[in-house]
């Protein structure tokens, strides 16, 4: 027998010592108490018998077991439950940590993409001041060669211009034989500095 079935016996027995009937009757030694028209009597020895029969056949070791089996199963499912709040916090710190990488991974992509805006905001400044600079000396170098073109035409039509008056000058003044050789030599000067 297991101690918890001892414990149901000797339970059992003392409820039998304490039954009402004991109780109620004055003297249980008397021989009055033990006659079958006495009431009291009768319920004693059913109340024995029934006792008797639950110890013969293992009532209080089965109640006892079946106890045993329930505090086995209650202890179990205590220790499950105990692993089981162990691995969730298990869990749970590893996501508070993966979480905590994550986060930092975030503030880093923000830190390096605000760098990266930033460069590339600086580089576009860059940029744009050379693109101006390059505009800018493109312009004057258009009114430059505009400005040497338009130097260029003024002399061209001055010394046209001043070809045609000394020849109408060299006509009225010198005869025909040194004027064709002057002629000659001003249209091979002009000619020189044209090309």
């Amino acid at each position: 027998m297991t101690p918890m079935s001892l414990r149901l016996t000797a339970t059992l027995l003392a409820l039998a010592a304490a039954t009402p009937a004991a109780a109620a009757t004055k003297n249980i030694f008397s021989s009055e108490f033990y006659k079958l028209s006495n009431t009291d009597f009768i319920v004693l020895i059913a109340f024995i018998v029934f006792i008797g029969v639950l110890i013969y056949f293992k009532v209080p070791a089965m109640i006892g077991g079946m106890l045993d089996k329930r505090a086995a199963g209650i202890q179990s499912e205590l220790d499950e439950a105990r692993a089981l709040r162990e691995e969730a916090q298990t869990l749970l710190a590893s996501y508070e940590r993966k979480q905590r990488e994550v986060q930092e991974q975030a503030d880093r992509i923000v830190a390096q993409a605000k760098e990266s805006a930033k460069e590339s905001a600086e580089q576009a400044k860059a940029d744009l001041e050379k693109s101006i600079e390059r505009r800018l000396k493109a312009a004057e170098d258009q009114i430059a060669s505009a400005e040497a073109a338009a130097v260029k035409q003024v002399r061209d039509e001055a010394a046209r211009v001043a070809v045609n008056a000394a020849g109408d000058v060299i006509q009225k003044q010198l005869s025909d034989a040194k004027a064709a050789i002057l002629v000659d030599d001003a249209i091979a000067t002009v000619k020189a500095k044209l090309h």
